[in-house]
């Protein structure tokens, strides 16, 4: 599942993201692309016992891979 979280303002791309995290199915991948880097996600993924993976892009996003 690919959520693009660009050209939201924050809030917006964490509460579609944690949205889109209650529906993911276990051992599947939600990866995520924002325009910057969502520092306030990563302590909330903590919280919710999920992992990540962060790679800078070219464009400057941040793809961002969430599992268990």
């Amino acid at each position: 599942m690919i959520l693009d979280n660009r050209g939201l303002e924050p809030p917006q791309p964490m509460m579609r993201t944690l949205a889109a995290l209650e529906t993911l199915p276990d051992h599947e991948v939600l990866t995520i692309i924002n325009d910057r880097r969502p520092m306030f996600l990563y302590e909330q993924l903590e919280e919710l016992g999920y992992n990540q993976r962060t790679e800078q892009q070219d464009d400057g996003s941040f793809k961002i891979e969430i599992f268990r």
